[in-house]
């Protein structure tokens, strides 16, 4: 387990537990309970390791049995998993496990949507770094169990020149220079276009990939025709379900989905004792 989501379920259970559990621990001693997590509806399981990380540092002496791995699809009615447990520990850790599971198994959920609207193209889904402060690290992981692919983790890890970089700078041609005489050759430098003028400027420049953004279907046709495979090509903009495999029909390498990360829904899952 990552340290710094062994941190982030600690302070989670601080926050829920500041003192004591007084619905609990006054009115249970050492009674023993056992509990099915249970899949109220059709997903994708995500986090189902960071849920038994919060059982774990409530009470290392509760039981928890996995049936259904992250990545794994489950039916309405499924049981995810098994503890069992002082029932005052069970019932410690019950909301905050709840809470990060029902959370990545949603986003894992919705990223299969749209990986399996694209299936049989090449073009892979991204996710974007409109995440939930300090949870994109479960987030990310969220988006790989349901098929998907994690774009940059942070600012840190690859250079991606947006409007308004460009906006600042000469030319695409000018700022792509510039920042790759500081980074060298080993990073990955993206750069955003709106129109054929900006894509075609873009080509030329020492760039890795392009990001066609907010384009329509027919513009997108014309970039991918004239890069011919030069650089990678990234569709971003107003990317819905209903969208994407007319996009990746164009023949895009990557779709990116703000959605997946800052417009999902939790899926129901709960635990019953």
């Amino acid at each position: 387990m990552n340290q710094y989501i062994i941190n982030l379920v600690k302070e989670a259970l601080k926050e829920d537990i500041p003192k004591i559990d007084v619905s609990s621990e006054y009115l249970f001693s050492n009674q023993v309970s056992s509990g099915d997590f249970i899949a109220k509806e059709d997903g994708v399981i995500s986090g189902i390791d960071v849920c038994q990380e919060v059982f774990r540092q409530i009470d290392e002496d509760i039981k928890f049995k996995v049936f259904k791995n992250n990545g794994t699809q489950v039916k309405k009615g499924d049981i995810i998993a098994k503890v069992e447990g002082l029932t005052k520990s069970l019932l410690k850790a019950e909301r905050v496990g709840l809470n990060f599971l029902q959370r990545m198994s949603g986003i894992a959920t919705m990223t299969r949507k749209f990986v399996d609207e694209v299936s049989g193209y090449e073009t892979k889904i991204l996710d974007t770094r409109k995440t939930t402060p300090l949870l994109r690290i479960l987030e990310k992981r969220a988006v790989v169990d349901g098929g998907g692919v994690n774009h940059r983790m942070s600012l840190s890890d690859m250079v991606m020149l947006k409007d308004n970089h460009l906006k600042a700078a000469n030319t695409i041609i000018d700022a792509v220079k510039k920042v790759r005489q500081a980074v060298g050759n080993d990073m990955q430098i993206e750069v955003e276009v709106e129109s054929i003028e900006q894509f075609k400027e873009a080509l030329t420049s020492d760039c890795n990939i392009i990001m066609l953004d907010n384009m329509t279907n027919d513009m997108m046709a014309e970039c991918v025709v004239l890069n011919n495979k030069i650089k990678k090509l990234e569709a971003s903009g107003n990317m819905t379900l209903e969208r994407v495999k007319s996009v990746a029909k164009v023949g895009v390498d990557f779709i990116s989905v703000g959605g997946l990360t800052h417009s999902y829904k939790s899926l129901d899952i709960s635990l019953k004792f």
